[in-house]
């Protein structure tokens, strides 16, 4: 089924392809500059750190509902061997399996397509079985930090979780803006809060997923108009699901990651930021996001830290 008229007048709107040159592959992150970075360090005023990452664990968010994205496997390979003879100091080693993109994580410019390209006009045939990402990989991404803002629409509407059906519009996130006394500027790395995570940490993993709040096809407009850098949520599929629009699946990935070329991240734990938040009046903070730099990988997992 085609992509509607409505999802090309948008994607029209927001496309940054050719914005930083035919060459770039890193989109929006361009945007994080020296100065940018220079004046999110000024964030930091009493170095209090909240750890935003979820647990790597083997019964973790994933439900099998995408093929291959499996929660991690943990093994030992190796338990107090003493490698180099009897009496000598002993290692213990591990080994893991996992989805890139299985826990709290960035995906890559190259995560979806739509109408046979990715972002800056690539061809998506340009990711392969073997290869994987031949252009902007999530290794292409160097290092990503910058000022960190929590737009925490849930408790901006007076809640402590949006319903499963809520779609999180501009509005919601300019009222969040309001809510938190901030407003988000160019290169900022912005994180919306929705209160899902609560659903899987209280144990209910399936509903986590279905049905989950997220962000509206109206939202890529928001934060293009904002320069926005990157922009990750507390949900595990970052826009509404079920979709808003009756088989529309994953436009706003598409809008994000092909026309703007903008990093996005899913299952972030924002719930200890919103209460750090909330008891110091700050809404913008020092954030470190850096990606793992799995070559041509499409996503890959992430332990960001707010500094305070």
């Amino acid at each position: 089924m085609a992509l509607p008229e409505e999802f090309h007048e948008i994607a029209g709107r927001v496309n940054n392809w050719g914005r930083w040159g035919a060459d770039d592959e890193i989109g929006t992150l361009n945007l994080v500059t020296g100065e940018v970075v220079r004046r999110a360090v000024g964030e930091v005023r009493t170095g209090h750190r909240v750890p935003l990452a979820l647990p790597l664990r083997q019964d973790g968010v994933q439900t099998g509902m995408i093929p291959g994205r499996v929660n991690p496997l943990h093994a030992m390979v190796q338990v107090n061997q003493e490698l180099f003879g009897p009496g000598t100091v002993a290692c213990s080693d591990d080994a893991v399996t996992m989805g890139l993109q299985a826990g709290t994580h960035w995906d890559a410019l190259t995560h979806v397509s739509h109408s046979g390209k990715l972002y800056n006009g690539r061809p998506a045939r340009t990711v392969t079985a073997h290869g994987g990402a031949e252009f902007s990989g999530i290794d292409k991404v160097r290092h990503l930090v910058s000022r960190g803002v929590l737009l925490d629409v849930a408790r901006a509407r007076g809640m402590d979780r949006l319903a499963g059906g809520h779609a999180v519009t501009p509005e919601d996130l300019a009222a969040a803006e309001e809510f938190g006394r901030v407003r988000v500027r160019a290169g900022d790395i912005v994180l919306v809060r929705t209160g899902q995570t609560q659903v899987y940490l209280a144990g209910d993993k399936h509903g986590y997923g279905y049905p989950s709040p997220g962000l509206s096809v109206r939202c890529p407009e928001w934060f293009h108009a904002r320069d926005v850098a990157a922009v990750a949520n507390d949900t595990l599929t970052f826009e509404i699901f079920p979709p808003e629009i009756e088989n529309l699946w994953l436009p706003v990935h598409a809008l994000h990651l092909v026309e703007m070329g903008m990093l996005q991240g899913q299952n972030w734990n924002l719930e200890e930021l919103s209460t750090a938040c909330g008891e110091t009046g700050r809404y913008a903070f020092l954030l470190s996001a850096m990606p793992e730099p799995f070559v041509g990988a499409t996503g890959t997992p992430v332990a960001p830290v707010a500094v305070f």
